[in-house]
């Protein structure tokens, strides 16, 4: 069969990634085209690589996030959804598979479905949180919903949307990733860092999630690193896969031999890490599944987009690990909230009080256990099959 794979940021690639491989495990003759990034283009190259298929647009090409943000963007995205829709058409494909990056893949949606065409959506928009007037569009224009969350069956099911709950992919993402199996020795060779310890910092991947974060993240490490019992520990900013080194230098400047920025070794950075200060997302929940302690900071410059979204998000959390169990296992500092001073004294709680990171420790057990075992990728590949 022929399949076309909508991911618009780093995480679809990822969960794009690994659906393909079952896929291609389930339908040997499967032929894939897709909007995505390296991840599911090396999984193509590998299994694939027919002539038709492919990488069509790569995710780093203006992804954004915010309301103001994507107002400010919306003639591009307009024009990519309009060579999304042409492209669909000429290829044919027997299903459109829509991952997760809702403002673009509704609107993809409608059209696939107004031509006749099968539409799966794998990783469910967040209607849950905000928006649900979009179940409509839901329910009207995509055939199965493929969700990832334990707590989204009741949701959906209320509301009479179709869908499929194999577990979730970033499980298999994480236990099958090398950077659980290397030794500490290796990451410190790999990446030539000194044998210290570490702080990782995780700062989103989108520009304006690194305008905020970035400048309350190096005034952290600067005033840590000026503690004396923290004179000797190292920061580590794990680069996102859509930006540069430029990105990052801006806001460090010079003469911080303190602070490293990292690329391609989130997960080693994090499971070499004694405590993580992370953008909220899905960064989160792998900080979770890899069991580093964290506080979770996130905020906009854009008093617009934060207002709008205080308005229409109705959930108690931000953070999925903390949504999984509906409490607080870790801190959410949110805006005016996550400051430098904020963020390090929550830091430092996670670092010298042995009771409040054993009842972190303990919470994402819980998390983990909620989310079920391995194997998601493949149940959801052959579940996609099953109903073609």
């Amino acid at each position: 069969m022929r399949y076309y794979i909508i991911a618009g940021e780093a995480s679809g690639d990822l969960h794009g990634s690994n659906l393909m491989k079952g896929l291609y495990a389930e339908d040997p003759a499967a032929r894939v085209r897709f909007w995505g990034g390296a991840l599911m283009e090396a999984v193509w190259k590998e299994k694939d690589g027919a002539a038709d298929g492919g990488l069509v647009v790569d995710y780093k090409e203006g992804a954004v996030m915010g309301f103001w943000e994507v107002l400010m963007k919306a003639r591009s995205l307009t024009r990519k959804i309009e060579r999304c829709k042409a492209d669909i058409l000429a290829y044919g494909p027997d299903v459109v598979i829509l991952i997760d990056y809702p403002g673009f893949n509704f609107k993809i949606a409608e059209f696939a479905h107004g031509k006749g065409l099968k539409v799966f959506y794998y990783i469910a928009p967040k209607v849950w949180a905000s928006r649900e007037s979009r179940i409509r569009k839901l329910k009207r224009d995509v055939d199965k919903l493929f969700i990832v969350f334990p707590f989204e069956e009741p949701y959906f099911q209320k509301h009479g949307v179709p869908y499929v709950y194999c577990g979730n992919p970033l499980i298999d993402a994480i236990d099958q990733s090398e950077a659980l199996r290397e030794t500490r020795e290796e990451f410190l060779e790999k990446t030539g860092m000194p044998d210290a310890k570490f702080v990782a910092l995780l700062a989103g991947s989108r520009g304006n999630e690194l305008a905020f974060m970035m400048p309350r993240l190096v005034e952290l490490a600067d005033r840590m690193h000026a503690l004396p019992q923290y004179a000797q520990w190292h920061f580590l900013l794990a680069g996102a896969p859509s930006r540069t080194p430029a990105d990052y230098e801006k806001y460090i400047g010079p003469d911080r031999p303190w602070l490293h920025v990292i690329f391609d070794q989130t997960y080693a950075i994090l499971r070499h890490s004694e405590a993580a200060v992370i953008k909220s997302g899905t960064a989160s929940l792998e900080g979770v599944l890899i069991g580093t302690p964290q506080v979770v900071g996130y905020g906009s410059n854009s008093n617009i987009s934060y207002l709008i979204g205080r308005q229409i998000i109705r959930v108690k959390y931000i953070s999925l690990g903390n949504l999984i169990i509906d409490r607080g296992a870790f801190r959410e500092l949110l805006q005016q909230y996550c400051t430098a001073d904020s963020l390090m004294t929550e830091l430092r709680r996670l670092l010298e009080d042995e009771a409040y990171r054993a009842r972190m420790l303990s919470d994402y057990a819980e998390i983990r256990a909620r989310l079920g075992g391995s194997g998601a990728s493949a149940a959801v590949a052959r579940a996609m099959i099953e109903n073609l």
